[in-house]
């Protein structure tokens, strides 16, 4: 084979994201979504069931409750899946982190593969968490 065929063999797909937010997560990912930034354009696309998706995107500070909810979603990715916790609430609990019924670390419960700091995290770093998830999903191949 030549190596333009064997560029063109190597198909490069979209990674497809399943969103899990709670209070104020959904407000941190909107700037990504909006026309500026535009997700898709950059091989993201949003999927309504965890089954078809390669991504796991978390925000929002976690309770007791709502993570066993996020703990059903993750079992039900397809290998291989990846975890992306967003914000400083999945980090350390944020502005409830003293509460006892708010999660401190979401890796004692799920598997995070990148934190992305900040409230809310900048569209770039979104950006640049997706761009190292396509690249370990290329090595893993």
């Amino acid at each position: 084979m030549t190596e333009k065929a064997m560029k063109m063999k190597k198909l490069i797909k979209s990674i497809w994201v399943f969103n899990w937010f709670n209070s104020c997560g959904f407000a941190e990912l909107v700037p990504v979504v909006g026309s500026r930034w535009d997700m898709e354009r950059f091989g993201m696309i949003v999927t309504g069931t965890p089954r078809h998706a390669d991504a796991l995107f978390i925000s929002g500070y976690q309770t007791l409750k709502s993570i066993k909810k996020a703990q059903f979603i993750y079992e039900q990715m397809a290998e291989p899946k990846a975890v992306i916790a967003l914000g400083a609430c999945t980090m350390t609990g944020g502005i409830y982190w003293d509460s006892y019924n708010t999660i401190k670390r979401l890796d004692d419960y799920i598997p995070v593969n990148i934190y992305i700091p900040g409230c809310p995290p900048r569209p770039e770093a979104v950006f640049e968490a997706v761009a190292k998830i396509f690249k370990h999903v290329g090595e893993m191949e």
